[in-house]
């Protein structure tokens, strides 16, 4: 009889743990996905913008036909990429893209005076930067989730039930390096 009362406890004691562990990692994927959700709001704020402000500069620089083409083109792939890796590829080239327009936009003082441009800008400055947190919130969440993942004894209830690693949301290899400063 106590024999089976200790066989019982143990029992219970490891449902009890497996259930906990369970929760532990459901909690952390969805928080992952939360944390995925959030640069997806920020992303489509900023493919929003981009359209006004390719009509706002093409208005003034209306033979910088191919920059904003590229534009256009790069915010296209940006709209359809999924996955953090794909998304993160397509933003990069985006990013680049934009890069391409400010500094045609450059050329043009009565453009930078705008009104209309100088809004876009300041709200994709604004956005930028709700994108960069939101990568760390999303790179953060997936740090506490591969982590359950990978170690014990919560490893051994993610693979029974199928839980896997998660990608992070790379940043561009140009933002990884050192800055240059010139003068």
């Amino acid at each position: 009889m106590t024999t089976l009362l200790v066989v019982l406890l143990i029992m219970v004691t490891l449902v009890a743990a497996l259930v906990v562990f369970y929760n532990r990692l459901v909690t952390s994927r969805n928080a992952v996905d939360n944390a995925w959700a959030q640069i997806d709001v920020q992303l489509r704020r900023r493919h929003e913008l981009i359209p006004n402000l390719v009509e706002t500069v093409k208005g003034y620089a209306a033979h910088e036909r191919q920059t904003l083409e590229a534009v256009t083109a790069a915010r296209a792939v940006a709209v359809s990429a999924t996955g953090p890796a794909e998304q993160a590829a397509a933003e990069n080239a985006l990013t680049g893209a934009l890069r391409s327009l400010f500094a045609v936009a450059e050329a043009y003082p009565q453009l930078q005076a705008g009104r209309n441009f100088s809004a876009l800008q300041g709200e994709l400055s604004d956005t930028e930067n709700r994108i960069a947190y939101s990568r760390q919130y999303y790179n953060d969440a997936v740090l506490g989730y591969n982590n359950a993942v990978q170690t014990v004894p919560t490893t051994i209830v993610a693979g029974i039930t199928g839980f896997r690693v998660r990608e992070y949301f790379a940043a561009p290899d140009e933002e990884r390096g050192p800055v240059q400063v010139r003068f």
